[in-house]
């Protein structure tokens, strides 16, 4: 199953993808007009109500679908999508989640996950402009995969983890690396307003497939800047799910990205940074692609 944020007369709405047609959730499942009710009005929603039967809502939203025709709104390529969860209560990162990558930077191995934050105002959708170019001279990209959590979960045990989570989605965690440096916490670089594509859809574990072992590509311009596969991640999916549920209580709808492998612009020779006008796209295997033009 694959659920997107799209964009209905200024407000996020929660859809399904079925083929290439976006059905409205709320109709399918409550019938007669989106109008009717507003209990379900964000992926996050769905994910409190249904996120520990995933597969039984998707059967639910199939046969709903097939019943009602009036509830498709548009194909996805007529949309515009936002980031699949638009209002998650914590956008948790990772940093130095990949062997090359740690050695590009020179640091030594991390002995525990290295988390950090971002906020629900950096995000954007997987198609819209990446807007803050204007505010630093160093703008990177960072090409990961994301996870979202469909159910509570606290203190989870590492065979457990993956039934917490919903599904896999596509980031680029852009960063300004000049903000990024100025202290000794990322912050400021990580968390620019509207600077984070996300999406196009999350796509539940059952369609992404083995989520340690998808192929990841960044590309600027058309050329291939990163490319790797989940399955060199030092820390995989399911021990840091269980690392952070250790301190921190998860929630339907928690977005937690997972590092990024070699490639960053930053230590290019010369350095690579984007500009106005780049095109940068993120791929990932089973999931997605992200496109978007830095202005």
């Amino acid at each position: 199953m694959k659920l997107v944020s799209f964009d209905s007369a200024g407000s996020w709405r929660p859809g399904v993808v079925l083929g290439s047609a976006v059905f409205d959730v709320e109709m399918l499942l409550k019938g007669g007009s989106s109008a009717d009710t507003h209990r379900i009005s964000s992926v996050r929603d769905l994910l409190r109500e249904h996120g520990a039967a995933l597969p039984k809502l998707s059967e639910r939203l199939i046969a709903a679908a097939r019943e009602k025709p009036q509830a498709q709104i548009g194909s996805l390529d007529t949309l515009r999508l936002g980031p699949p969860v638009i209002d998650p209560a914590k956008v948790l990162c990772i940093g130095l989640n990949y062997n090359d990558h740690v050695a590009e930077t020179g640091r030594a191995l991390p002995s525990h996950p290295d988390v950090f934050a971002k906020f629900a105002s950096t995000l954007i959708g997987p198609y819209d402009e990446v807007r803050c170019s204007n505010i630093t001279q160093n703008l990177d990209f960072e090409g990961e995969l994301a996870i979202v959590i469909g159910r509570e979960c606290r203190a989870v045990a590492v065979e457990n983890a993956l039934d917490f989570v919903a599904g896999v989605t596509v980031l680029n965690d852009v960063t300004a690396r000049d903000l990024q440096y100025r202290g000794t916490q990322w912050l400021p670089g990580k968390a620019v307003d509207a600077s984070t594509p996300c999406g196009p859809a999350l796509v539940t574990l059952d369609e992404a497939g083995d989520v340690q072992n998808l192929d990841i590509a960044t590309r600027v311009n058309g050329v291939q800047v990163q490319s790797s596969n989940t399955r060199y991640m030092i820390f995989p999916v399911r021990e840091l799910v269980t690392y952070i549920s250790y301190f921190l209580t998860l929630s339907p709808g928690d977005i937690i990205t997972t590092g990024t492998p070699q490639g960053i612009g930053a230590k290019r020779q010369p350095p690579l940074w984007l500009k106005p006008g780049d095109t940068v796209e993120v791929e990932l295997q089973h999931v997605g692609v992200l496109r978007n033009v830095v202005r």
